[in-house]
């Protein structure tokens, strides 16, 4: 049995760079990680993060995940000139 993970650049990115960090292959990555949680699946707290990251994963990246899909700079205002707001003093 195949089971595939399919990952956004933004989140196989991190992945690679570790494996390459650590002289193995993105999957050996992928595997261990799988293992750690499998391990602990049993506890209420693992499982409602499964569930929780399900729900979310359609519109964000993790928290591992590198920032290519978050909005920058220049398609917003510039963070170093706030507009202010026409609540202020």
């Amino acid at each position: 049995m195949t089971i595939k993970v399919h990952l956004d650049a933004a989140e196989y990115d991190p992945v690679e760079r570790l494996a390459d960090a650590l002289h193995v292959k993105p999957e050996d990555v992928v595997y261990a990680a799988l293992n750690r949680m499998m391990m602990q699946a049993r506890e209420s707290e693992v499982q409602s993060e499964i569930l929780f990251t399900r729900q979310v994963r359609s519109n964000n990246l993790p928290r591992w995940a590198d920032s290519a899909g978050s909005v920058h700079n220049y398609e917003g205002m510039q963070p170093c000139e706030p507009e202010k707001s026409k609540y202020s003093v």
